[in-house]
């Protein structure tokens, strides 16, 4: 996708303050952080939304939930953390590349939006 943002970024394209990446996987900070840890989580392949989820991407959606946990272990997130994933517009979605904000570092109320 030539004009996805994400995509820009894991391209170096846009700067980013990373937080870790591997061969799939790209971490970086929010710009527009809503908690004192507001990382984003994507894929390094462009997948626009979970519904796009299937049989020959969703490992790369499983090693996300892996890397998640690695990062609460490392950044000490012991008194809890939130992952959060919107699929489409009406779900508050805003950049069509499939992410996940990991939210920690407050008291995170519910119900959430």
């Amino acid at each position: 996708m030539n004009d996805c943002l994400f995509c820009k970024i894991v391209k170096g394209e846009i700067p980013s303050k990373k937080i870790y990446e591997d061969e799939s996987v790209y971490v970086f900070e929010d710009i527009a952080p809503t908690a004192p840890v507001h990382y984003l989580v994507i894929p390094k392949e462009h997948i626009s939304k979970l519904d796009e989820v299937n049989a020959s991407n969703s490992a790369v959606i499983a090693h996300i939930y892996e890397v998640i946990a690695q990062l609460a272990r490392e950044k000490g997130l012991d008194d809890g953390f939130r992952v959060v994933s919107n699929c489409g517009e009406s779900a508050g979605q805003s950049v069509f590349h499939i992410h996940f904000h990991l939210l920690a570092g407050r008291p995170l109320t519910w119900p959430a939006g």
